[in-house]
């Protein structure tokens, strides 16, 4: 009698941990269902400039999908011609806002200057070749083999070469060098200078500046219409873009998008078709949309927390701006020319790149 019992005990039991372990694996599809699979939608890449590292972000799901340190202060970020490497400036000079006393500040950490080499396929940091003193941002030639880099604390701009990671040759220019653009053709490179509110325009082939192009006070970005014959350049301090003809090298408008010390223009981005141009206004709040056929302002979107870098999905319908007191990205709609959603990324965003995959 007592081993009947025992067996139908032990039977029991047994019965009783079959039923435990048959729960738990029907459980266990429902919890990896939970977990967001990445889509093949672009991604886009955000720049911290404060916690020194890179979020990347999948479109199609709106999730943060990786963080990568850097290195110190990453700012300007782009990509190669054929999208297979993201270059980043990085700079070890410590963070200085507008009202801070440099001279307080400590002392910069030379070492850490440089453009780091991110490969998109592996999602990781390969290398960082040297860019010279502070590199603030750059661009890219247009058969990906020289980097043209601002130096924002020696007042220069540098011309690298990718594959030996070496300066070819070095500019002196205007006062706190930042924004570096390329021209359509390839043929010359202009430089803004925040302290000089002047635009250093680099002849290639003659390897000198040929001009300086006085524009407002603080440019920090460019944006050139595809045949090259217009500029647009913010001017941060004045409230205000400017056009510049690029064959006079002269500035011939100002478009007024705000009062000024309030609405504070920082980037400047065309649509894929050039037909309009958004810039970015820092303490402004807001991203404004001008109409390059008539130079007026269309509209604006409030999306956050000084916002500074803008970009576009690759699709052109979709702005995203880096808002980076509030360490977020905006995602604007821009048919309805609204925010639809905000994503946080690491500390201080500054500078994106939306790619396909």
């Amino acid at each position: 009698m007592l081993k009947s019992h025992v067996l139908l005990f032990a039977a029991g039991v047994s019965i009783f941990a079959a039923g435990c372990n048959s729960s738990k694996n029907s459980a266990a599809p429902a919890a990896e269902s939970s977990s967001p699979a990445e889509s093949n939608a672009p991604r886009l890449y955000v720049t911290n400039e404060v916690s020194g590292d890179m979020t990347v972000i999948d479109t199609g799901t709106y999730k943060v999908i990786a963080t990568i340190p850097l290195g110190k202060r990453p700012r300007g970020i782009h990509a190669s011609p054929d999208h297979k490497t993201l270059y980043v400036a990085l700079s070890g000079s410590p963070i200085a806002g507008p009202d801070v006393d440099e001279s307080t500040l400590p002392p910069p950490d030379k070492s850490a200057d440089g453009i780091g080499v991110f490969d998109v396929t592996q999602n990781k940091l390969l290398r960082i070749i040297h860019g010279g003193s502070d590199p603030e941002n750059f661009d890219i030639s247009k058969d990906g083999k020289q980097l043209y880099i601002s130096n924002e604390d020696v007042s220069e701009v540098s011309i690298v070469d990718v594959d030996s990671g070496t300066i070819l040759n070095s500019f002196k220019m205007g006062e706190q060098p930042e924004g570096v653009k390329v021209t359509p053709d390839g043929k010359f490179v202009y430089v803004t200078s925040e302290e000089n509110g002047t635009i250093a325009v680099l002849d290639l082939a003659k390897k000198k500046i040929v001009a300086t192009i006085k524009v407002g006070h603080r440019p920090r970005s460019i944006a050139f219409l595809p045949d090259g014959s217009r500029a647009y350049i913010n001017a941060e301090n004045d409230g205000t873009v400017v056009v510049v003809d690029t064959a006079k090298h002269l500035m011939i408008k100002t478009i007024s998008i705000g009062k000024p010390g309030v609405i504070k223009p920082m980037g400047v981005l065309l649509s894929e078709d050039a037909k309009k141009l958004y810039a970015s206004t820092g303490r402004g709040h807001q991203v404004f949309t001008i109409d390059t056929a008539t130079d007026k302002v269309l509209g604006s979107v409030e999306v956050g927390q000084r916002p500074w870098g803008i970009t576009l999905s690759p699709d052109g319908k979709t702005l995203y701006s880096a808002n980076g007191p509030s360490n977020d990205v905006s995602v604007v709609d821009l048919a309805t020319n609204a925010v639809t959603k905000k994503i946080p990324a690491g500390k201080g965003p500054w500078g994106l790149v939306a790619l396909e995959r």
